[in-house]
């Protein structure tokens, strides 16, 4: 056959899927005689390898994190939360100095400007 597929006719084209489906149905009927694993060249995948005791451990593990957070004691005995640090305040004097050698640098920068 030299024809590409754009220029195959509707019937020629139903004909081609007629053709494929019977090679599928074909192959599945030998695999069934000398068995599926001469038949399919990779095996098949197992999809998702979480069993469903792992899948219930990381759903308690995710509760308790959240109940951790919210600060819910319903599914573990989780800790209060710690109170917050008290911020560190700067004293009057020690402002003071700073603002103090601050406007100093200033100074002998404006003056070696001017010199």
């Amino acid at each position: 056959m030299s024809n590409s597929l754009n220029t195959l006719t509707i019937a020629a084209l139903k004909r081609a899927v007629a053709i494929k489906e019977k090679i599928a149905t074909l192959e599945g009927e030998l695999a069934c005689l000398i068995g599926s694993a001469a038949a399919t060249s990779t095996p098949a995948r197992k999809k998702g390898g979480m069993s469903a005791a792992g899948r219930a451990a990381v759903a308690a593990a995710q509760k308790a994190r959240w109940a951790k957070i919210k600060g819910v004691t319903k599914f573990k005995a989780v800790p209060a939360a710690k109170p917050a640090k008290k911020k560190f305040t700067m004293s009057a004097s020690a402002k003071a100095a700073i603002s103090k050698a601050a406007k100093a640098r200033w100074a002998k920068i404006k003056a070696a400007k001017k010199s």
